[in-house]
């Protein structure tokens, strides 16, 4: 079975640092592949994501929906082929994905976007009334 490549791609030494954290962590090491935007202008970020796709099935694990990293990634996406974006990356949706690559790409997006969210807590918060009410 084959495996889906992880690609964490993020602002700064963001992508380096959560690759580096969740190999430490889990002891997987290869799993998870770092792209910055450090430097890169839009086209040769899409250009270095391109690379790092190699036109296998991938999810970009990106820092920022809205940024420069999202926008490459989510034009890649619609270009064709297998590649998924999962916005908001983190370390429990990348520790998720390193134990689970060898899942269709569909269902591994999914299941990491949920691990994600299941990780997000707001505790001793309860008490106040939300903002705007």
């Amino acid at each position: 079975m084959s495996e889906v490549r992880g690609i964490v791609v993020a602002h700064a030494r963001l992508a380096e640092a959560l690759v580096d954290t969740v190999e430490r962590i889990s002891g997987l090491g290869g799993g998870l592949l770092a792209v910055s935007n450090e430097g890169l202008g839009p086209e040769r970020l899409r250009e270095a994501l391109r690379d790092a796709i190699a036109g296998e099935p991938a999810i970009l694990f990106v820092d920022l929906a809205s940024g420069s990293c999202g926008i490459a990634g989510l034009g890649l996406s619609h270009e064709g082929g297998d590649v998924a974006v999962v916005t908001g990356a983190n370390v429990p949706m990348l520790l998720d994905f390193v134990f689970h690559r060898t899942l269709p790409l569909e269902e591994l997006a999914i299941r990491v976007r949920d691990k994600a969210r299941a990780g997000i807590r707001a505790h001793g918060c309860a008490s106040r009334p939300p903002e705007g009410s």
